[in-house]
C-alpha cells in the first residue's frame, strides 16, 4: 500500500491519533487513515510493533510517529498529545481503539482483572478525550471514535467485565456527543463483531478451547464468517470523514449480522 499519490484522499490535511494501533483493528485503521492522507500518531504499549506500523507508513510515503503510551495513565495521554501537537501542529481525529478482554463470570473474575479491563476499555477514553476535546474545539471541531462491541449492546457468556466496559463505552459516547455537539465535535462508537485479531484468538486460550473450533463458532452469523480488521477500519474511516458529517452519538454495528436477530 502506497500512501503518497495524486488521487483524491478523504483525510488529506487531517491529523489522527489512534490508540492501540500496534495491532489488530488499530493497526489496520492507522494504515488506512495514512493511505487516505492523514498524518497519524500511533499510541501503544508495544514499542516494537507500534514503531513498525509507523515505519511502514513512512516507508510508503505517509506521515506517522509512534509514541509509547499506557493509555490508562493521565501523564502518558498528555505526553502523547503534546508530542503530536509538536510534530504535526494539530489534531482532527481521535480513535480510541485500545482494548482488552477477560473471559470470566463475575465469580471467576479477580478484582485486579475487573479494574484493568475497565481502565483500558473505559478510563482510557476519558483520559485521552479530556486531552483532545479542548484542541478540537479550538480548531472548529473534529471526530472522536470509540471502540465498543456488539457485547456493549447485548450480553455474552463469561464476559461480565468486558460487557460492562463496552456498555459503558456506548453510553459514554452518547453523553460526549451531547456535551460537545455545540463545539462541532462528533462522537461515535463502533461495535464490531468477532474480528480476526490476536485478541480474538487469545479468547480461545482464556476459555481453554481449541482455536479452530472457537473461530468456527465465532463465524456462526448471517454472513458466515468473522470480520477482518480492515473491514472495521473502513467503518472508522466513515466516522472520521465528511461522509458522516451529520452522524454523532451513534453505535455503529459492524458484525456480519451477528446481532440481527436480537431485540
Amino acid at each position: 500500500m502506497t500512501f503518497s499519490s495524486k488521487e483524491a484522499k478523504s483525510l488529506t490535511g487531517k491529523v489522527a491519533l489512534i490508540t492501540g494501533a500496534a495491532s489488530g483493528i488499530g493497526r489496520a485503521t492507522a494504515l488506512l487513515f495514512a493511505h487516505e492522507g492523514a498524518a497519524v500518531t500511533i499510541a501503544d504499549v508495544n514499542n516494537q510493533a507500534g514503531a513498525a506500523v509507523a515505519e511502514e507508513i513512512v516507508r510508503n510515503g505517509g506521515h506517522a510517529i509512534f509514541e509509547h503510551a499506557d493509555v490508562t495513565q493521565a501523564a502518558d495521554c498528555q505526553r502523547v498529545v503534546e508530542r503530536m501537537l509538536h510534530q504535526f501542529g494539530g489534531i482532527h481525529i481521535l480513535f480510541n481503539s485500545a482494548g482488552i478482554i477477560r473471559r470470566a463470570s463475575v465469580v471467576e473474575l479477580s478484582e485486579e482483572d475487573w479494574d484493568r479491563v475497565m481502565a483500558v476499555n473505559v478510563k482510557s477514553i476519558f483520559l485521552m478525550s479530556r486531552q483532545v476535546i479542548p484542541i478540537l474545539a479550538k480548531v472548529g471541531g473534529g471526530s472522536i471514535i470509540n471502540t465498543a462491541s456488539g457485547w456493549g449492546l447485548v450480553g455474552g457468556p463469561r464476559a461480565a467485565v468486558y460487557c460492562a466496559s463496552k456498555g459503558a463505552v456506548v453510553l459514554l459516547t452518547k453523553a460526549m456527543a451531547i456535551d460537545h455537539g455545540s463545539q462541532k465535535i462528533r462522537v461515535n462508537s463502533i461495535c464490531p463483531g468477532d474480528t480476526d485479531t490476536g485478541m480474538l484468538r487469545n479468547e480461545a486460550q482464556q476459555l481453554g478451547e481449541q482455536e479452530d473450533r472457537f473461530l468456527a463458532q465465532s463465524a456462526r452469523r448471517p454472513l458466515g464468517r468473522i470480520g477482518k480488521p480492515e473491514e472495521i477500519a473502513q467503518a472508522a474511516l466513515y466516522l472520521a470523514g465528511d461522509a458522516s458529517s451529520f452522524v454523532t452519538g451513534t453505535a455503529l454495528v459492524v458484525d456480519g449480522g451477528g446481532l440481527a436477530g436480537s431485540a
